[in-house]
């Protein structure tokens, strides 16, 4: 295998932007991704976009990607536009990285952005039913509401506003935590406590302000045990990465310095299981496949991004990673394991629930904060000394789970 490092990163702030078009959200951060690499247009060989909503709210059905990228000046190139839901930035990254691997061009630009904040709310809620497999939706809903039975639902703890589908199965994902594990409901709040706190001091996160895991509990209610704070935001926003091989980085004037290397890029789907084999998780089989790839192991974690598109999906997906033993999760958080400090931070950014989820750019926003935590650049969120960074990223649901599941692993530049 090529060696192929990150040798700069990119990201707007997330957030609410009425006033910028998703072009110059794309613009911005992949300004910020070719300054940071010391490169410019000219030197990109290959490019992949990664967007959901792009087609689906504001009418580029087709080649939003080439018209991205002859926008900000690339020209005869391969790109590529990517759609794999929650994980497209994810799955562009990994396309840049096989490309690479390939040997087909040795600086590759990976960029994923969304713009979900436009005036008709119920057309941007819409793009999440189309989620999983639409021709059977019903029994899709039956067969993941069905995993929140057996756990009582106390009154007033269901919200009377319209929000995603999603949120009542990310629901039915905790009740069936809480019943197997008796994980609690503080548990989970202890997770989004967290993650708010961490968000404080990240200058590109939707929200920076702090809870305590009781503000957290007396939040609004979404669907039980989930209140306000513990789900992500409808978010715009766009991240980039430039990828390189040894070639490609001498190339680039002093960009051998920060270089973060890439130790393990893994993108799959799922296979047919039951709620009873944990261990055939989507998640669990790509972090393996990407631990076997590093020559690693959860232990040689410092610090891990996480797909937290509510405080549930830390839980679960920290087990999946290895990071905490099965149903030993939520234990874990509230004793403060997964905080900057902790035992293996978890979501230094502030996650999802507070960095926000602009779904094409999630997971390059999540490259984004592992690779400044590596260079040791991440200010009063520093991990101290960390050295072997984790990503995982999740996508639409296939059965009851994520369609598709991305898992990657970096390493701390030799010069930090």
């Amino acid at each position: 295998m090529r060696t192929v490092h990150v040798a700069g990163v990119g990201m707007t702030p997330f957030g609410r932007h009425p006033q910028l078009d998703v072009y110059t959200l794309i613009g911005q951060a992949v300004s910020q991704a070719l300054d940071d690499a010391l490169a410019r247009p000219e030197h990109i060989e290959w490019a992949a976009y990664g967007t959901v909503t792009h087609g689906w709210l504001h009418g580029q059905i087709c080649v939003p990607g080439p018209i991205a990228m002859r926008r900000l000046g690339m020209q005869r190139i391969p790109v590529f536009t990517v759609e794999n839901a929650c994980a497209s930035g994810s799955s562009a990254f990994h396309l840049a990285w096989q490309a690479l691997q390939a040997g087909s061009c040795d600086i590759a630009l990976a960029v994923g952005a969304d713009k979900m904040v436009v005036p008709d709310k119920a057309r941007a809620f819409a793009v999440f039913e189309a989620g999983w497999d639409v021709q059977t939706v019903q029994e899709n809903r039956d067969r993941l509401l069905e995993l929140g039975h057996g756990v009582d639902v106390p009154p007033g703890t269901m919200s009377d506003k319209p929000y995603s589908v999603f949120m009542d199965v990310y629901a039915a994902f905790c009740r069936d935590h809480m019943r197997r594990h008796g994980t609690t409901r503080r548990q989970i709040a202890a997770v989004a406590a967290k993650n708010h706190t961490h968000s404080v001091h990240n200058p590109r996160a939707q929200y920076r302000q702090a809870y305590t895991v009781d503000e957290i509990l007396a939040a609004p209610p979404i669907a039980y045990p989930l209140t306000l704070p513990m789900c992500s935001p409808v978010s715009d926003g766009a991240a980039a990465a430039v990828l390189c091989s040894d070639a490609g980085l001498q190339r680039l004037a002093g960009g051998t310095r920060r270089a973060v290397r890439v130790r393990a890029s893994v993108v799959q789907v799922g296979e047919a299981r039951t709620a009873d084999e944990p261990h055939r998780a989507i998640a669990a089989l790509a972090a393996r496949r990407a631990y076997e790839q590093a020559g690693l192991g959860p232990s040689d974690v410092d610090l891990a991004e996480v797909h937290d598109a509510t405080a549930m999906g830390e839980l679960i997906n920290v087990e999946a990673l290895g990071l905490a033993p099965l149903g030993g999760s939520g234990a874990a958080a509230e004793r403060g394991e997964f905080s900057i400090g902790g035992r293996v931070p978890v979501n230094p950014s502030g996650g999802l629930e507070s960095k926000g989820h602009p779904i094409g750019a999630t997971g390059l926003g999540q490259i984004f904060e592992l690779v400044t935590q590596l260079r040791g650049e991440a200010g009063p969120r520093q991990v101290p000394g960390a050295r072997i960074a984790i990503q995982e990223n999740g996508g639409g649901l296939i059965g009851i789970e994520e369609a598709v599941a991305a898992v990657q692993i970096f390493e701390r530049p030799l010069a930090a």
